[in-house]
């Protein structure tokens, strides 16, 4: 646990003495989303968290006592759709009263697009300093790592892009076959990568979000709410010009993760995947697909090829066959870290510090 969420757990325990009122019955969707509930309800109350930490927000299926705390819930707050579409089903028959909110579908998020194919074929890797043209969007990395975030907010209309794990199970015979040379599995992954929480600059406009919500639900609390909220903006802002620093020499590191979950990690860093061993909502990768970029590693001189702790990672040494590249460790999702107010620090951090042990 980093030393300043671990302050800053502390210091929203004692900073604003809670007014004893109803305070709202809240569930989360994944641990960072807690994480960040937590720090600003404080002392006032606790998130319920639906997903386990070792699994995968791709194909979870509700416990009991998931259907419950929905059924009891006054706020739920979640990343959106694009990552749970189960979810969002979950909530329309079992917490239909309470305020939903889909964090991504928020003002001033910033969201990405899918990168497709194996070696993400439309992505035109820079020089080594952290820039990254796209076809369909031109995102300069660092100037997004710096504190205009909200001049460079490309906001994407969600509506225009098909459910990512429906693609993963309908029509795959159909669409095979078109897409043989593009090594995309056959998927349309087209649409609004998920995985927004991996950029600390979208935490903060969250943790706004959050405090506005729980104000409006619980007016009596709402100088508490906002407090937490600006603390934790804070804490975040620092971790942000930290990390900037601490990941500086990492920009010409010639990486593949095993799916393309760190886009916003990237692109907030000056950071580059060269590819991913599966699609972005983890489906099984084809054997054409592993070859080809197990070809890739071996020609471009790849450094590192990251498993996570959530998926197979026996894909990861088959992929690695016959290559020096090296095996690192990455996980979005935090598996090992306590949940808690200072969860979201620590897995940012850990994030980061995996790209450095990774050479």
């Amino acid at each position: 646990m980093s030393r300043r969420f671990s302050c800053a757990a502390a210091a929203l325990a004692v900073s604003v003495s809670p007014v004893m009122a109803d305070v709202p019955k809240v569930v989360t969707d994944i641990a960072p989303i807690h994480s960040l509930v937590s720090q600003v309800m404080g002392d006032l109350g606790a998130p319920s968290l639906l997903m386990e930490q070792n699994a995968s927000p791709h194909d979870y299926a509700l416990r009991p006592s998931d259907a419950r705390n929905l059924q009891q819930a006054d706020a739920v707050f979640w990343v959106g759709s694009e990552l749970t579409p189960w979810l969002d089903e979950s909530i329309g028959k079992l917490a239909s009263k309470a305020v939903s909110v889909e964090l991504i579908e928020t003002q001033d998020s910033l969201t990405l697009e899918f990168r497709e194919g194996a070696l993400f074929e439309h992505h035109v890797h820079g020089d080594g300093e952290g820039q990254v043209d796209h076809d369909h969007e031109k995102h300069d990395h660092d100037e997004l790592a710096q504190d205009d975030h909200h001049e460079h907010a490309d906001h994407h209309d969600h509506h225009d892009h098909d459910d990512h794990d429906g693609h993963a199970q309908d029509d795959h015979d159909d669409h095979e076959h078109h897409n043989d040379d593009e090594s995309s599995d056959g998927h349309d992954h087209s649409g609004v990568d998920p995985h927004a929480w991996l950029d600390p600059q979208n935490a903060i406009t969250w943790l706004g979000v959050i405090s506005q919500t729980l104000s409006d639900l619980d007016p009596e609390n709402a100088a508490t709410y906002a407090q937490n909220a600006v603390s934790s903006q804070a804490d975040l802002a620092d971790l942000i010009t930290d990390l900037q620093n601490q990941l500086e020499g990492e920009r010409d590191m010639k990486f593949v993760v095993f799916h393309d979950a760190y886009h916003y990690f990237e692109a907030r860093f000056g950071l580059s995947a060269m590819g991913a061993i599966s699609l972005s909502d983890a489906t099984p990768p084809s054997p054409k697909r592993i070859v080809e970029l197990r070809n890739h590693i071996k020609e471009a001189g790849i450094d590192c090829v990251m498993s996570e702790p959530q998926f197979n990672m026996g894909l990861v040494d088959t992929v690695l066959e016959g290559t020096s590249a090296f095996k690192g460790v990455i996980d979005p999702l935090g598996r090992n870290i306590a949940v808690g107010a200072a969860f979201y620090g620590d897995l940012i951090q850990g994030v980061a510090d995996s790209f450095d042990v990774c050479r």
